[in-house]
């Protein structure tokens, strides 16, 4: 039974995709989108809420109807809605959504005129040539559509970080409970802080006569027992997410949780550095001959290599084991390091909550420091601000401010970059702020020339502090625009302004190797959470775990600095 707000958010989704294909009432459909959204994004389960018997109205985007199907998905893992739907469309039909160029309307008539319903028989019918001839299709579009179900079917499911987080913690502290059981962690691209995950690799170290293995039998959540031994175990949970439980011996447990933790490519330069030292390195430890010198701990198989522990999100074999050995790896940011958050939206805007209830909420966090960046007047679907209503925003910050304490509310705005790389708002409404966010949202299919051009022009504006989600990508929903980053990163530089990592767990943008790129130019990156509710605040930490991918340090990030550095390094920006 769903018990997770990404299973909730996924009923919600296909309710809404199932709805858009039968064309039904549009404000409906985007009911259900704002709901799926928004559970997806919030750290609170509603699992929890709904045992505990809290009004599930006042969450953002859920009114009554909402609310007692949320109780019924809780209650019984299923939606009468949905099963409704399922007998009226094909339930496959809304996989081919996620094909490029086939929206509600192709769908429909894909479905109507040829009676495609899954991948497999799109792929089919386009081979055939059977797809040209509909109303609205044609030779071209044919062969997109061949080309991109063939990408589709050959790339292996992953999911979100941030989803993946949902099902792993609740298994962890599931296990943790059994009998006999000393250490549960999660390995793999999850520990390395990968930003899509295929799977969970957990490790556990447990005294002979546990039961963690009938635990994990016994997980409500789990679908599908593919294997189930003494010390291995592989389960498909209900969401079809597989899951590898390994345990091991307490001194094989380092080299364990270095081995599954990979990267594939690191754990191969270790085990030539133990050939070169005549060692044997494998999940169990590492040996001379038949004597195990090390494995009990991580720093332990390190240190036989004369290397400092290297930390999991370093582990790609992109330069981690020279800068081991030279002593030049860095201190990574930690989530503790962050002071502040620059880039928080409100109820004047598409956020969900007010000034006060957005700056508590970062007071709560430990913040010093919160900017609230509403979006311009160009996003009329988000109800961007215009000069008017930003000034009245302003002003309500410095009411705010006058009665807040131990948080500072910052005045900002997410100004949107025009197509001719300029700022949607005049600088007499800019010159009042603290800071000036710019942000790409329109027109992501110009040139590489052209949008880099654009972006530098923006970039060159006096009011432009801080550049938004660099590269404009979702991650597995749209691909990044086409822009050189080197350019913008070393122009970025030379003007003194900053980039962001946008925390936000469909974003994660900066992508690491331009965190690194950043790094090296001397460039600050904010870690934010683009946060639309309170609970949006809590994304930082994805943030941080790519900002740790990308070799950054808190000396590197612009806010773990306290508020007077902060206001200087902002205002040094305004030319």
């Amino acid at each position: 039974m769903p018990t997770h707000n990404a299973d909730i958010a996924a009923i919600f989704t296909e309710i809404a995709d199932l709805l858009e294909i039968e064309q039904a009432n549009p404000f409906r459909i985007r009911a259900y989108r704002n709901a799926a959204r928004n559970l997806g994004e919030m750290g609170r389960e509603v699992r929890a809420l709904v045992e505990r018997g809290e009004d599930l109205t006042q969450l953002p985007g859920i009114g009554a109807d909402l609310a007692a199907k949320l109780g019924e998905i809780v209650a019984t893992g299923k939606c009468r809605t949905l099963e409704k739907l399922h007998t009226e469309l094909p339930p496959t039909i809304t996989d081919l959504l996620h094909v490029p160029g086939l929206g509600p309307k192709r769908v429909r008539t894909l479905w109507h005129d040829l009676d495609i319903q899954t991948a497999e028989q799109l792929a089919r019918a386009a081979q055939d040539g059977r797809i040209r001839g509909l109303p609205g299709f044609g030779a071209k579009t044919e062969a997109n559509i061949l080309q991109a179900v063939a990408a589709q079917l050959a790339t292996a499911r992953r999911i979100k970080l941030a989803t993946a987080a949902q099902y792993a913690e609740s298994l962890v502290a599931w296990l943790g409970g059994a009998r006999g059981v000393e250490r549960v962690e999660v390995a793999g691209s999850y520990r390395r802080c990968r930003e899509t995950v295929g799977d969970l690799d957990i490790l556990a170290v447990a005294a002979a006569d546990s039961d963690v293995m009938a635990r994990l039998k016994a997980y409500d959540e789990v679908g599908k027992v593919l294997a189930l031994g003494p010390t291995r175990a592989s389960v498909v949970l209900k969401s079809g997410l597989q899951v590898d439980l390994r345990v091991v011996a307490a001194a094989a447990y380092g080299a364990a949780l270095c081995y599954f933790t990979g990267s594939k490519a690191h754990n191969i330069a270790l085990r030539r550095m133990a050939q070169e030292r005549g060692l044997k390195l494998n999940e169990y430890g590492v040996f001379r001959g038949k004597e195990r010198i090390a494995g009990d701990s991580e720093a332990a198989v390190y240190r036989s290599f004369d290397l400092p522990w290297i930390p999991p999100e370093l582990r790609e074999d992109r330069g981690e084991i020279a800068a081991a050995r030279a002593g030049r790896l860095p201190k990574l940011v930690e989530p503790s390091d962050l002071r502040g958050d620059l880039h928080a939206h409100t109820k004047a805007t598409d956020g969900h909550h007010t000034l006060e209830e957005m700056a508590r909420a970062a007071k709560a966090l430990g913040h010093a420091y919160l900017a609230i960046t509403e979006h311009s007047r160009r996003l009329a679907m988000a109800h961007g601000l215009d000069p008017r209503r930003l000034a009245e925003q302003c002003d309500a910050i410095d009411r705010l401010n006058a009665s807040l304490d131990g948080i500072v509310l910052l005045k900002g705005i997410e100004v949107d970059i025009l197509d001719d790389g300029s700022l949607d708002l005049p600088d007499s409404s800019l010159a009042r702020l603290d800071l000036v966010i710019g942000a790409v949202h329109s027109r992501f299919d110009l040139s590489r020339a052209k949008q880099t051009e654009r972006i530098l022009r923006a970039m060159d504006h006096p009011y432009f502090t801080l550049l938004a989600h660099p590269t404009g990508r979702l991650i597995e929903t749209r691909a990044p625009y086409d822009v050189d980053m080197l350019r913008i990163i070393r122009h970025a530089k030379q003007r003194g302004c900053y980039l962001e990592l946008n925390a936000h767990p469909e974003r994660l943008d900066l992508l690491d190797t331009h965190c690194l790129m950043a790094k090296e130019e001397g460039v600050l990156v904010a870690i934010n959470s683009d946060a639309h509710s309170r609970d949006d605040l809590a994304n930082l930490r994805f943030g941080v775990g790519q900002a740790r991918r990308g070799w950054l340090a808190a000396a590197d990030v612009l806010n773990t600095r306290p508020l007077p550095e902060l206001r200087r390094l902002l205002a040094q920006v305004r030319g």
